[in-house]
């Protein structure tokens, strides 16, 4: 196995992840829907976990979306530059990029220290609330590699696409 397929396997766990959470997110949101019209006894915690589930979607989602190039961007503006400029573009949008990851980055470890000093927990399940954000720093992160291996194979030229038709 080669070194791009065992990194793209261990960078997989987002998908895992974020999958999971997506699944769960739905479940709990139509089962609470059931339960509170037509049972007439709603779920009390259900928003405790859709805050949760949501977060780790977000977080671990927008890694998986940064490794496949499905990020937000604007390709119309940086298209119409001639192609050496456009690498040059991109490098800078990665730089920027980098800036606000790392900003979000040490912020969310802030955040997760603060409520694991504070002993913060939800009101109803109570969950320690440094669970349920603990998702922002390390997604920070797996955008960061996961950007990072995207322009690489990029500048490489290699297709995303046709490695995944390789596997």
């Amino acid at each position: 196995m080669g070194q791009n397929k065992k990194l793209d396997r261990i960078l997989g766990i987002d998908y895992c992840i974020s999958g999971v959470c997506l699944i769960l997110l739905v479940c709990v949101t139509f089962f609470g829907v059931i339960w509170r019209y037509f049972l007439n006894s709603p779920f009390i915690w259900q928003e405790e976990v859709q805050l949760g589930l949501i977060t780790w979607v977000i977080y671990f989602g927008a890694s998986a979306a940064f490794r496949n190039g499905s990020h937000i961007a604007i390709d119309m503006i940086v298209d119409m530059f001639p192609e050496k400029m456009q690498k040059v573009m991109d490098v800078i949008i990665y730089i920027v990029s980098m800036g606000v990851l790392g900003f979000i980055f040490i912020n969310g470890i802030s955040l997760v220290q603060q409520f694991i000093r504070t002993s913060r927990v939800t009101n109803i399940l109570r969950i320690p609330t440094q669970y349920i954000y603990m998702a922002i720093p390390i997604g920070c992160v797996l955008m960061a590699v996961s950007y990072t291996i995207y322009l690489i194979r990029d500048f490489k030229g290699l297709n995303i696409e046709e490695e995944e038709e390789d596997k």
